[in-house]
C-alpha cells in the first residue's frame, strides 16, 4: 500500500534553528477497522488513512502483528495517539467487549506498543478521542459513537467528564444501548426500526445530560435517515483520529494522562 503525503503549505518558521513540531502517529481501534495516519501538530492529518480489516478474534498479539502491516506504509513519526473500543486507564485495558477476546483484560497497551514502537504512547477511549476531535469546548457536549457498538464521551468547556460505558447501560426492553442500537441490532431489526431507536435515544440521553451539543459519529451514522435537531449533528469519522493530537496538548481541559 502506498501512502500519499500531504504537503504542508504553512508558511515556515522564521527561526532556521528551531526544531520541527513532533509528528503524532494516530491509530484508531475498530471492532471492523484498524485506521492509522500522521498528524500535525493542529491535528490535520499530513498523510492519508491507511486502512486494514480488524481480525477476528483479535487478540493483544494478533493487534500487534496487524499493527505492523498498517503503519509499514508510513513516514516517520515521534509519539503515538491511540483510540481504543474500550475501557482504558492510564494506558491500560479494562474492557474490550468487540475485539472478541478476553486478552485484553488488564493488557498495559500504551507500554506494549511503547516498546514495540520506541515512540511514547498515549491510549483513550475511541469515543473520547472522537469528542477531542469534534467539540467546540463550549457548554455541555455529547458524543456518541455508532458502528460495531456504540461509544461516547461528554465534555463541559472542553474539559471531559470521567468515561462512563452508557452503551452497556440498559436503554429500552431489558437490553442495553449496544444491544439495541449496535451493528449487530441494525441489522437484525432493519434501517427503519434502528432509526427509530436512535430517535428515542436521543430523547432519554437529551433528558439525562442536557447537552448543549450532540455529536454523531461512526460508520452507521450515515444511515440515519430523519431529520436531527438544531443541535444535534453528524460529524467526520476523520475526528477519531484528529482528536488524539489532544493527547499531548495542555490547551484543552483533556490531556490524556489523567490530569
Amino acid at each position: 500500500m502506498q501512502i500519499a503525503v500531504k504537503t504542508d503549505t504553512r508558511e515556515q518558521a522564521s527561526d532556521d534553528d528551531a526544531p520541527p513540531a513532533p509528528v503524532t502517529l494516530a491509530l484508531d481501534i475498530g471492532g471492523t477497522g484498524l485506521k492509522a495516519s500522521l498528524l500535525d501538530e493542529q491535528g490535520e492529518m499530513v498523510t492519508e488513512k491507511a486502512h486494514i480489516p480488524t481480525p477476528h478474534p483479535c487478540p493483544p498479539d494478533v493487534f500487534m502483528q496487524s499493527l505492523d502491516e498498517l503503519i509499514e506504509p508510513l513516514p516517520k513519526f515521534d509519539r503515538v495517539s491511540v483510540g481504543f473500543p474500550g475501557v482504558v486507564r492510564k494506558g491500560r485495558i479494562l474492557t474490550a467487549p468487540n475485539l472478541a477476546h478476553d486478552g485484553w483484560a488488564g493488557f498495559d497497551l500504551a507500554s506494549a506498543l511503547s516498546d514495540r514502537l520506541g515512540k511514547p504512547v498515549k491510549v483513550k477511549n475511541d469515543a473520547d478521542l472522537q469528542g477531542l476531535g469534534a467539540i467546540h469546548g463550549v457548554g455541555v457536549e455529547m458524543v456518541v459513537t455508532l458502528g460495531t457498538g456504540v461509544g461516547s464521551s461528554l465534555f463541559e468547556d472542553g474539559w471531559i467528564a470521567p468515561h462512563l460505558e452508557f452503551a452497556h447501560h440498559p436503554f429500552r426492553k431489558g437490553e442495553t444501548y449496544e444491544e439495541q442500537l449496535g451493528n449487530e441490532a441494525l441489522h437484525r431489526v432493519g434501517k427503519k426500526r434502528w432509526n427509530h431507536r436512535l430517535r428515542r435515544a436521543i430523547k432519554v440521553l437529551r433528558a439525562l445530560t442536557t447537552f448543549d451539543r450532540l455529536y454523531l459519529g461512526g460508520g452507521n451514522a450515515k444511515k440515519i435517515n430523519f431529520e436531527l435537531d438544531p443541535d444535534v449533528e453528524v460529524v467526520s469519522n476523520d475526528f477519531g483520529m484528529r482528536g488524539g493530537i489532544w493527547l499531548w496538548r495542555k490547551d484543552r481541559g483533556a490531556t490524556g494522562d489523567g490530569t
